[in-house]
């Protein structure tokens, strides 16, 4: 099997990959969502039933430490993480199903910018979090139906 691209981050880092290591890197790559620690080991035990939780916990952390992963909180009590992108992007939470929309504004980047130097800052790094629930969850909430 040809190596995945977080396994390929994984052994260029210079990383020894184990055959769970393996399955969890795969596991992780082929993730189109931001899953937690227990979706991994769910994902993660479907192609090999002997992987623990544990060694789920012990590899997301050692991958984090490396750069290979990031760890986002979106308020839900669960850390959850995908690959540290090649590109920024932000994150749209959906409070209603959890959810994780990822998007990129040039307008909001500029803004950013422009808000730093006018306190007197140069912007090095941000991490922009947005949460709501779809408009027409909130139309029926307020009654406006």
């Amino acid at each position: 099997m040809m190596p995945d691209r977080i396994e390929k981050l994984c052994m260029a880092k210079g990383m020894r990959m184990t055959d769970q290591r393996r399955v969890i890197a795969r596991v992780l790559s082929e993730a189109h969502d931001h899953p937690d620690v227990e979706e991994l080991y769910r994902r993660s035990i479907a192609v090999d039933p002997k992987i623990s939780i544990a060694t789920v916990y012990r590899t997301v952390r050692l991958f984090e430490e490396a750069g290979i992963l990031e760890r986002h909180d979106f308020r839900d009590g669960r850390s959850r993480y995908e690959e540290v992108p090649d590109t920024h992007h932000d994150h749209l939470i959906d409070l209603a199903s959890g959810k994780v929309v990822e998007f990129h504004s040039e307008e909001i980047e500029k803004l950013q910018e422009a808000i730093a130097r006018k306190l007197g800052f140069k912007l090095v790094d941000h991490r922009l979090e947005l949460y709501g629930v779809p408009l027409d969850r909130e139309t029926k909430t307020r009654g406006d139906s």
